[in-house]
């Protein structure tokens, strides 16, 4: 039984690799925000700004979905986390009963 959900899969895989490779997926290089926008500033009281990068269970976003760069992703997980311990953030999303 097993034998042939494999066949299967190589059958797909197989459909899938005649696809053109112009039809491939290039994603464009993010910019970090905080380095474009000067006037932008990383602070632990903006809780606002600081929700759009945490997901909804309360995790820090990597800097491969917001596109920050390295010196401010470090920033942004400073003022997170400073925002969390005086309960401007939550450490979890949903609070569960």
């Amino acid at each position: 039984m097993g034998f042939g959900k494999e066949i299967k899969v190589t059958d797909q895989m197989n459909d899938n690799d005649s696809r053109s490779p112009s039809r491939r997926y290039f994603s464009r290089p993010r910019v970090c925000q905080f380095c474009t926008d000067q006037s932008v500033r990383i602070d632990y009281k903006q809780a606002e700004i600081l929700r759009r990068f945490i997901t909804e269970d309360g995790k820090i976003r990597p800097r491969r979905q917001t596109g920050t760069c390295a010196k401010h992703q470090r920033e942004l997980a400073i003022a997170i986390k400073r925002a969390r311990h005086i309960a401007l953030l939550p450490f979890t999303g949903e609070v569960l009963r």
